[in-house]
C-alpha cells in the first residue's frame, strides 16, 4: 500500500529513540498517522513543526497498518506561526478541533480552509473570523451544521441577528424579540454576502456561538472539553483586535 499526497502537519509524538509518530491533515485522505524514521533528527525536526506543509508519501503492508511516513518540506510556516499569541494557538486549536474528526476521513475543503487560515493568524480580524468559519465548517461536516441565512420562523433573509439555540438557526431581529435573552447573538459578518468587517464585539459573539454548539454537540457527548488552546486563540484575538480599535478611535478623535 503506498500514496502521497500534499499535507499539513499537526503535531507529534515520540516513538522509540529516534523515531516520532505524526500527525497530518492530508489534501485528500483526511487527517493521517504514520512513523517517521528519524523524525527526531536535526534535519527533521524543523520539518515537523505543526503548521509546515509537505509531500508526504505513505507506505505500509496493508491498509489498516499504522505504515511510514517519508516527509518532504514543501512550505516550512513554524517560525512565522511562532511571533504572535493568534498563531501559536490557532494552530494548536485548530488541530484540536480536526481530532473530532474521524482519522482517514477525506474532508479537502477543511484542508483548504486551513491552509489559509495559517497564512492569516498574524492579523487579528481576519484570524478571528475564519476561524470561526472554520468551526462552524468542522460543525457541518460533523452532521450538526448551522442555517445563518433565514429567520427559522419567517424564512426572511433581512435584518438576521440572533441564533436559536435549541434548533441552530437564524431568527430574525422582529421573530427573536420576545426570547431575546434566550437567544444566542448572530455576529453581521456571518450573514449571507456580507460585507462587515469583524470588530472585538462580534468576534466575541462569534466565539460564544461556535462554543455553545461544540459543546452541546460534540464535546459533551464524548465526556470531552474544548481545547485549551481555543481559549488561547479566543483572548489573544480579542486582546489585539481590542488594542487595533482602540488605536482607530484615538486616531479619529
Amino acid at each position: 500500500m503506498q500514496w502521497s499526497d500534499e499535507a499539513i502537519v499537526l503535531g507529534v509524538r515520540r516513538h522509540g529513540e529516534t523515531s516520532v509518530i505524526a500527525e497530518v491533515m492530508t489534501r485528500g485522505r483526511g487527517r493521517h498517522l504514520g512513523m517517521v524514521r528519524g523524525g527526531r533528527s536535526r534535519t527533521m525536526q524543523p520539518v515537523l513543526q505543526p503548521g509546515n506543509s509537505v509531500e508526504a508519501t505513505w507506505r505500509a503492508r496493508l491498509d489498516e497498518h499504522l505504515g511510514e511516513f517519508r516527509l518532504e518540506p514543501l512550505e516550512l510556516r513554524a517560525g512565522r506561526l511562532m511571533e504572535t499569541a493568534t498563531a501559536v494557538y490557532g494552530v494548536q486549536a485548530m488541530a484540536a478541533l480536526l481530532r473530532f474528526l474521524p482519522e482517514r476521513d477525506p474532508h479537502p475543503h477543511l484542508y483548504e480552509a486551513l491552509s489559509v487560515i495559517l497564512d492569516h493568524l498574524h492579523e487579528p480580524a481576519d484570524a478571528g473570523e475564519l476561524f470561526i468559519r472554520f468551526e462552524l465548517a468542522v460543525l457541518n461536516d460533523l452532521g450538526f451544521g448551522l442555517d445563518l441565512l433565514e429567520c427559522v420562523a419567517t424564512g426572511s433573509r433581512e435584518d438576521l441577528c440572533y441564533v436559536s439555540p435549541k434548533s441552530g438557526r437564524a431568527v430574525s431581529r422582529a421573530a427573536g424579540a420576545p426570547w431575546a435573552d434566550k437567544m444566542l447573538a448572530l455576529p453581521a459578518f456571518l450573514g449571507d454576502e456580507s460585507r462587515h468587517a469583524a470588530d472585538a464585539a462580534a468576534l466575541a459573539d462569534g466565539f460564544r456561538l461556535t462554543a455553545f454548539f461544540l459543546n452541546r454537540h460534540v464535546c459533551e457527548p464524548r465526556g470531552l472539553e474544548l481545547a485549551s488552546a481555543r481559549e488561547g486563540f479566543v483572548q489573544a484575538a480579542l486582546k489585539a483586535l481590542g488594542r487595533q480599535d482602540g488605536e482607530r478611535r484615538e486616531a479619529h478623535a
